[in-house]
C-alpha cells in the first residue's frame, strides 16, 4: 500500500508540473497569430478612419513642444496595403505640410512630404522608416505599423498587467538592420488584442524606449487607444499623443491620397 501511494504521489507531483505548460501550449494561439490579430487592432480597426491627434514632445528638462494634425487612413485589404494621409496643423512653420504613406504588406512603403514653403514633394526614403516622425519619439514605424514578417515571435508567457488579461510576445527583427532595436516585449490584450505596454531594447540588451496605452475606449464597438506615450529612457525625453474626434468608415475616397491633395489638402476632411 505505500508504494502504491508513493507511485501516486509521484504521479500527481509530475502531473503539476507538467500539465500547466501543456494547457499552456494548447490554449494559446501561435505567436505569430497573436503578432497578426494585434497589428490588426492597432492600425486596421474599420474599413477607413480620421482622428485628430494632439502630440506633446516632452525634453528632460520639461520643456514642451506641440504637434497638432488629422490623420486619414484607409484600407485596401485587412492587415495588407494601406494609405495614410497626415495634414499639419502646428507648430506655424510645419502648416499646411502634407505626410503620405502607401503601405505594402512584404516590401517597402512609399512616402511623399509636401513642404509648402518650397511648394515641394519630397519622397522620403525607405531607410528612415526607422527615424523620428516629426521629431516626437514615435518613429515613422510606430505610426504606420511594421510588416509582422519581418520579425520572429516568441510567446514568453501569460500574465496580469493591471486589470488587462495578457499575452507577453517577444519579437526580435529578422535582419538586425531592419530596425533600431535588438527586440521587444509586448504585453498584448487577449479581449481587444491592443498592446498595452511595449519595451523596446537596443542591440546591446539594454532597455530603452516604453510605449504605454494610457487610455481605450470603445469607438462604434471598436477598441481603440485613445492616448499614448512613447518614452525614451535613456535620453529622458518622451512623447504623449492623444487622439480625438476619431471617426470609422466615413468613406474616404481613393483620390484624397494622390499627389493633387498633398498640395491642396482636402478641407472636408481636415477643417
Amino acid at each position: 500500500m505505500e508504494q502504491k501511494n508513493r507511485a501516486y504521489l509521484f504521479i500527481s507531483l509530475l502531473l503539476s508540473l507538467t500539465f500547466p505548460s501543456f494547457v499552456f501550449a494548447l490554449s494559446s494561439p501561435l505567436p505569430d497569430e497573436i503578432a497578426r490579430r494585434s497589428q490588426i487592432a492597432l492600425f486596421y480597426p474599420g474599413k477607413d478612419m480620421k482622428a485628430r491627434i494632439y502630440m506633446r514632445l516632452l525634453s528632460k528638462d520639461g520643456k514642451e513642444r506641440i504637434r497638432e494634425m488629422t490623420m486619414l487612413r484607409k484600407n485596401l485589404q485587412e492587415g495588407g496595403e494601406q494609405r495614410y494621409y497626415i495634414y499639419f496643423y502646428q507648430p506655424a512653420d510645419v502648416r499646411d505640410t502634407t505626410f503620405m504613406v502607401y503601405k505594402y504588406p512584404k516590401k517597402d512603403d512609399d512616402r511623399w512630404l509636401f513642404i509648402p514653403a518650397l511648394n515641394l514633394v519630397k519622397r522620403i526614403a525607405a531607410a528612415d522608416k526607422n527615424s523620428s516622425f516629426v521629431g516626437s519619439d514615435f518613429s515613422y514605424e510606430d505610426v504606420s505599423g511594421r510588416d509582422i514578417e519581418d520579425d520572429s515571435f516568441e510567446l514568453i508567457k501569460e500574465e496580469l498587467l493591471g486589470e488587462a488579461d495578457t499575452y507577453v510576445l517577444k519579437a526580435v527583427p529578422k535582419d538586425l538592420r531592419s530596425a533600431n532595436y535588438g527586440f521587444k516585449t509586448s504585453w498584448i490584450d487577449k479581449k481587444s488584442f491592443l498592446p498595452i505596454k511595449e519595451e523596446y531594447y537596443d542591440k546591446r540588451g539594454a532597455l530603452y524606449k516604453l510605449f504605454t496605452a494610457e487610455e481605450i475606449k470603445e469607438i462604434k464597438n471598436i477598441p481603440t487607444i485613445i492616448k499614448r506615450t512613447m518614452k525614451n529612457l535613456q535620453t529622458g525625453q518622451g512623447t504623449e499623443a492623444v487622439f480625438r474626434e476619431i471617426e470609422y468608415n466615413v468613406g474616404l475616397e481613393d483620390e484624397i491620397f494622390t499627389e493633387r491633395f498633398l498640395k491642396k489638402p482636402p478641407e472636408k476632411w481636415i477643417k
